[in-house]
């Protein structure tokens, strides 16, 4: 992984996508973070998400989260002291290529200061004008 001039993490066109999904990333996230593509489903735009984290690409958040509840910064910054580790896919409910809504449960695995976190959420997504954004998540008690 690289730096641009303003900031932003770079990925090689032939490094696996930090999404997990075992594809190269240019074939992957990469799509819709770089490119003008749009998720066709709630799980992509989920998946692309986590990457663009990953990436400390901010813009690309904040252009697929959902108006009614974006926060005016994420203070997403390459500086942030946030490794991530892994994203792992839990359950999706709709949110496919003809579906209005859908969520997306998942856990991603980062590690700040040193110690290693799980974060555990439920994500909710809606379909607006054929694009699919992320309005809010609930975080479910894991128990452990």
């Amino acid at each position: 992984m690289g730096l641009e001039s303003d900031g932003r993490k770079t990925m090689s066109e032939s490094k696996e996508c930090p999404c997990g999904s075992g594809k190269e990333y240019v074939a992957c996230c990469g799509r819709y973070i770089d490119g003008d593509l749009l998720p066709d489903t709630a799980e992509q735009l989920m998946r692309s998400r986590y990457t663009a984290y990953t990436l400390a690409r901010e813009p690309y958040l904040q252009s697929t989260w959902h108006a009614s509840t974006r926060p005016v910064e994420l203070g997403v910054a390459v500086t942030d002291p946030v490794k991530w580790l892994g994203l792992e896919i839990r359950r999706t409910q709709a949110g496919g290529a003809n579906d209005r809504e859908g969520t997306v449960g998942f856990v991603a695995r980062y590690k700040r200061d040193g110690k290693a976190t799980r974060l555990h959420e439920v994500s909710r997504f809606v379909r607006e004008d054929g694009r699919w954004l992320y309005v809010d998540g609930e975080f479910p008690q894991t128990g452990k």
